[in-house]
């Protein structure tokens, strides 16, 4: 079979189908990893004692466990004990938590960037605690760690690939089975690599637009 013909016929129609899940767990684990990052930051650096421990060791736990581990764990690991989730789901709640972790050291840094005499600023006009670090200083914090959370989207996009170790068939899963039905790797993950490359490529140039639409003089 021509190389042509087999990308245009059996190749293409599948890794369509398959990026379509890819775009998917992304879309659906970038909010849910964002804003667990931002609750893990503000209760690391706020939080009482006790919060804070607790999001320290989420932190600890969750960068030192390999997200391939992860994955097993949820999907492979919890169903014994009663909780099941679908290869999707199992795939989106390990690519959260996972990402919430390393999203919160780089939301946390900007947290603490931000000048310590605001808050006290914002109290002191009459502003609760949870207002000031509401309306104060997590837009400016976003703003300041919005490259580093922005190269775990990328990241993000990348690890996807794991989810078909737990049968979610997405992109590279979706290769894969036909490259191995028709023995042609060599062009299947070759138009794999363009695929993410192209994915990457829009995500930068949508998180680089955020950039100067959030960017202000003198941050």
């Amino acid at each position: 079979m021509d190389s042509l013909v087999f990308i245009q016929k059996q190749l293409l129609p599948a890794l369509l189908e398959g990026t379509s899940v890819t775009v998917k767990l992304i879309l659906l684990s970038i909010p849910f990893g964002l804003l667990t990052g931002i609750i893990v930051a503000v209760g690391r650096v706020y939080g009482n004692k006790t919060i804070s421990m607790i999001c320290r060791l989420y932190v600890l736990f969750f960068k030192g466990c390999p997200l391939l581990l992860l994955l097993f764990m949820i999907y492979f690991g919890l169903p014994p004990l009663g909780i099941s989730f679908s290869p999707i789901a199992a795939s989106v709640l390990g690519f959260v938590l996972c990402n919430g972790a390393y999203s919160s050291e780089y939301i946390r840094g900007a947290i603490q960037s931000v000048k310590v005499g605001q808050i006290t600023a914002a109290e002191a006009l009459g502003m609760t605690r949870i207002q000031g670090v509401l309306y104060i200083i997590l837009p400016q914090a976003f703003r300041r760690a919005l490259p580093g959370v922005g190269n775990e989207i990328i990241y993000l996009i990348k690890y996807s690939s794991l989810a078909y170790m737990i049968t979610c068939i997405e992109l590279t899963g979706a290769g894969k089975i036909v490259a191995a039905r028709y023995f042609r790797f060599t062009e299947t993950f070759i138009v794999i690599g363009i695929i993410y490359l192209i994915l990457v490529t829009i995500a930068t140039k949508l998180l680089n637009f955020a950039e100067r639409k959030l960017y202000y003089p003198g941050m």
